[in-house]
């Protein structure tokens, strides 16, 4: 009964519409701006076949009045039941002859009412960039329906309109306004339509048309938006400025106080502007980068102070103090020591020395500190200190030496013995530079080779070294001409770059052998008998075969030392060290102990006709040297044991005249 009044009301409708206007007149189209127009129609059991027929034509005749194209007003139909589909998209169609075509062509579900389901459908599927949604173009929609829907239809209509869809709801004899005012977009009297008889349908084909085809409300009218005015098909409303919300009149706008409303995450102040905010400081503090938090202003941190010593900080301000031992002068920013020693506060025996605040005491040379740590004692060098003589410790008035026994000749060090002086080489190290040592544990090598370093006589004519890296290539760091002095190499050490990558230790074996020793880089030659030595350092298993070059460096006459850390192979820390291996083989397990490795290390030798520098032709003479100097250190401690007798009996003279006085 329902579709068959739809039927005929929408027949008076057409024939409405047909006696408008001459029909020699054709029907004006909408000419205002672009609408993508979507038709949701209600295809359920109870609309009989007859009057879905009606509505087909119902809808032809709305869109006979429209502006077709893609880039005018664009139609989409959508049927619904109990399942939703799409019978076309909005930019199937370009032209109004193919709109009506498949409109024609549409075959009902007739099945249920879900009305909930097809807005969600509509809102997801039809109004999208794939289905020709255009952006910033008014997304319409047109619901048709004849009952009441069986689903929920209140909260997926507010998500569409909350999208920008502007939803008209039109509903036939027994439709429900209760949905359809749930559905339809306010003001409900301008969406909402509800036929009680289809003589009346009609009605919403005008009044619809007027809405798309009307004036522009917010140019030809008094709108009284305060401050932007928004047209909508056949209305408008009021929008603010950012920073602004419209007011309940829904004209007026009135600013946002964030801060006012506590929607701020400032530490300390909150300066307010309409709709957002920005942050300040209390004085003596400073807004952070964050812009959002605060830091004291420390103007001593700051440097931003002129204490001589001390300066103490309180927000944005400063005072000055002195250290321990020192006092603020007059002009509170000085500071002068407190000299206890000149004052005459102490109790030294001897000396007082004095440091700001406090002083501690010292005795005469040749004499001690005794336990009360302010009287003085003679003293005998040799009993009281860790001389490290080798041999012999001599003592003397407040010092001592050394003396080596006859036959032997005291070392550079001052306090060991041996039958010659410690050679010059030719020092070449191989350190790895691979991936796995890493780079912190790289500057623990650094430092280990110069720890080596710091044990030889570098010079030009005396020894000599060289550094190669390698990992999985080799790289010469400095050859064993290029620096002439302990800080020189030392400091070129310190600026090696780490290689990383791969452990190619037989690589820098031939390396070694065939360019750092050669004379181009600064290897003496072989005739000066000066010793070859190559230092290979490694923490892992070499990628390559070490053999044959850990071999013919051996035979080519280089002394080889071998040190291994943490992954290394012991097997092939042997192979490379020279004989007997025990005293040319370290290891350890952790970097951070190799500078123990280089403290036992002694590289030195003492060949019997190494030249060094100065030629020995005479084997006597090294003999008659030695003598010469055990004769000399004879002589002086002779001389030696007469002072200190002297000096033993100068001490009784002036202890018998203190005890006359």
């Amino acid at each position: 009964m329902k579709m068959r009044q739809l039927s005929a009301f929408i027949l008076l409708t057409l024939a409405v519409l047909a006696t408008a206007r001459p029909k020699t007149e054709p029907a004006q189209k909408c000419k205002t701006g672009p609408v993508d127009l979507v038709f949701l129609i209600d295809s359920s059991r109870s609309v009989r076949p007859h009057e879905f027929e009606t509505m087909r034509k119902f809808m032809i005749d709305i869109i006979n009045t429209l502006d077709i194209g893609l880039n005018a007003t664009r139609v989409g139909v959508v049927q619904y039941s109990s399942q939703v589909r799409t019978e076309f998209t909005l930019k199937t169609h370009a032209r109004l002859s193919n709109i009506v075509k498949a409109i024609n062509q549409i075959i009902p579900l007739a099945q249920g009412t879900m009305t909930g389901l097809a807005i969600r459908y509509m809102m997801n599927e039809a109004f999208t960039p794939e289905a020709g949604d255009r952006p910033k173009v008014p997304n319409v929609a047109v619901i048709v329906t004849d009952g009441r829907p069986q689903d929920r239809v209140a909260e997926v209509a507010a998500e569409a309109r909350e999208k920008g869809i502007e939803i008209y709801a039109v509903g036939v004899a027994r439709a429900d306004m209760t949905s359809l005012r749930a559905m339809a977009s306010p003001p409900f009297e301008d969406h909402v339509f509800l036929v009680e008889s289809f003589d009346l349908i009609h009605q919403f084909g005008i009044q619809f048309q007027d809405k798309l085809c009307g004036v522009d409300l917010c140019l030809e009218s008094d709108h009284g938006c305060e401050h932007i005015c928004e047209s909508t098909p056949g209305s408008y409303h009021c929008l603010c400025l950012p920073g602004y919300t419209v007011n309940d009149d829904g004209k007026t706008c009135a600013a946002i106080d964030l801060c006012a409303e506590r929607k701020h995450n400032c530490e300390q102040l909150c300066v307010s502007s309409p709709g957002s905010f920005t942050c300040d400081c209390n004085k003596g503090y400073k807004l952070n980068n964050d812009k959002r938090t605060c830091s004291t202003i420390d103007l001593c941190a700051e440097g931003k102070h002129d204490c001589e010593q001390v300066c103490i900080s309180a927000p944005g301000v400063y005072t000055c103090d002195c250290n321990k031992g020192y006092t603020l002068n007059e002009d509170e920013k000085t500071c002068t020591p407190i000299d206890l020693c000149a004052e005459g506060k102490h109790d030294c025996e001897q000396i007082c020395v004095s440091s700001p605040g406090v002083f501690s005491c010292d005795c005469n040379k040749g004499f001690k500190l005794n336990k009360d740590k302010k009287t003085c004692t003679n003293m005998n060098m040799c009993n009281t200190v860790e001389h490290g003589c080798e041999y012999q410790c001599v003592s003397t008035p407040g010092s001592y030496h050394c003396i080596c026994p006859e036959g032997q000749l005291l070392q550079d060090d001052g306090k060991s013995c041996g039958t010659c002086k410690s050679a010059n080489i030719d020092l070449v190290l191989l350190i790895d530079g691979s991936k796995s040592v890493r780079p912190q544990n790289f500057e623990l090598v650094k430092k280990f080779v110069n720890q080596v370093v710091d044990s030889l006589d570098v010079s030009a004519h005396g020894t000599r070294v060289g550094l190669v890296q390698y990992s999985s290539r080799v790289r010469t760091e400095f050859p064993l001409n290029m620096y002439h002095t302990a800080d020189e190499i030392k400091a070129a050490v310190m600026k090696v770059e780490y290689m990383e990558k791969g452990t190619m230790t037989g690589l820098a074996l031939k390396h070694m052998l065939e360019n750092s020793f050669s004379e181009a880089e600064g290897a003496r030659p072989l005739s000066r008998n000066i010793p070859r030595i190559g230092l290979v350092f490694t923490d892992g298993r070499s990628q390559d075969d070490i053999t044959e070059y850990a071999k013919k460096a051996k035979e080519a006459g280089i002394t080889m030392y071998a040190v291994g850390v943490g992954k290394a192979v012991e097997d092939e820390l042997r192979e490379i060290a020279s004989e007997p291996v025990e005293k040319h083989f370290y290891y350890t397990t952790d970097f951070t102990a190799i500078s123990t490795i280089a403290e036992n290390l002694k590289l030195n030798v003492c060949p019997e006709e190494s030249q060094g520098e100065i030629e020995v032709k005479d084997p006597c003479a090294c003999e008659s040297l030695v003598e010469f100097q055990q004769a000399t250190m004879n002589s002086l401690e002779q001389v030696t044991q007469k002072l200190a007798g002297m000096t033993a009996r100068l001490e009784q003279l002036e202890n018998q005249l203190f005890s006359r006085k």
